[in-house]
This record gives C-alpha cells, sequence and structure tokens, in this order.
C-alpha cells in the first residue's frame, strides 16, 4: 500500500472494511462506513441520546412530549382524547359571507365592498352607485 495512513476500519465487527472516508457515529463516536452508519445497522447502544422523535398529532399538528418508557401511540390517542384543539368545523368555514344588498342579487364576496355614498355592501357587479341605484348621496350622479 502507498498511504497506509490513510482511512480507518469499520468498527462494525462482521465488516472491518477500510474505508477512506470514515463517518463517525455522534452517539457512540465509533469509526464506520457508509453502510454501517445508522443506528440500527450496528446496534448502537447510545443511539437513545440521539434518535428522539417527537410525535406529531394528526389533526391539530401539534409536537406531543412523550416520556421515556410510554409508546407514542397511546400518547398521542389520549391527546387526541382529551387535549386536541382540532375543530372539524373550521375546515369546512364558509369564505364567500359577503352578501350584495342589490334586491334580486345572490351573489357573494370573499371580501366586503361597501359603497362610500350609501354605506351597504355589494358584488363586484353592483359596487358602483350607478350599478345599485345608489340613495344614499343627495348630490346628482350623472351617467357620463
Amino acid at each position: 500500500m502507498e498511504l497506509p495512513w490513510l482511512g480507518e476500519h469499520c468498527s462494525e465487527r462482521s465488516c472491518k472494511q477500510l474505508d477512506f472516508l470514515p463517518l463517525k457515529c455522534d452517539a457512540c463516536g465509533e469509526v464506520f462506513c457508509k453502510d454501517h452508519i445508522r443506528y440500527d445497522d450496528h446496534k448502537c447502544s447510545s443511539a437513545y441520546k440521539k434518535n428522539v422523535q417527537v410525535p406529531v398529532c394528526p389533526l391539530c399538528n401539534t409536537p406531543i412530549p412523550v416520556q421515556k418508557g410510554e409508546i407514542p401511540d397511546i400518547v398521542v390517542g389520549a391527546h387526541i382524547d382529551k387535549d386536541c384543539k382540532y375543530n372539524p368545523a373550521q375546515q369546512k368555514q364558509k369564505i364567500f359571507t359577503n352578501k350584495c344588498l342589490k334586491p334580486g342579487c345572490k351573489r357573494k364576496e370573499m371580501m366586503k365592498l361597501v359603497c362610500e355614498q350609501c354605506g351597504g355592501n355589494f358584488c363586484i357587479k353592483h359596487r358602483h352607485p350607478l350599478d345599485h341605484d345608489c340613495i344614499g348621496s343627495s348630490q346628482p350622479i350623472s351617467k357620463a
């Protein structure tokens, strides 16, 4: 070998491959090849220090803290039964709630379109004073 000081051997007993780009496990500190760097691949005894996952409620997207020794599914189920802030009615809220006040018009808009002269709420088609026969202003309105 020309450069014997380069690389390190994988710490996995069944592997011991000479790797020129070795990876160091952040939990146990041992050196592994790319095939054994995952905690499960080398059965890391210190994985509990780093491999911490927090389950998230599927309804309200809130992270649920799980104590050591608890089963995450049971903790999330208890959260859904007691503390979950999920409101199914909130998902079905209507967006178009501002009804046009022009007689005979049944359109609804997302935003209020208030006439400056009469103060009424109208749809886009009837928002101008001439389009809804506005009576709010005493000044004559020309059609020009």
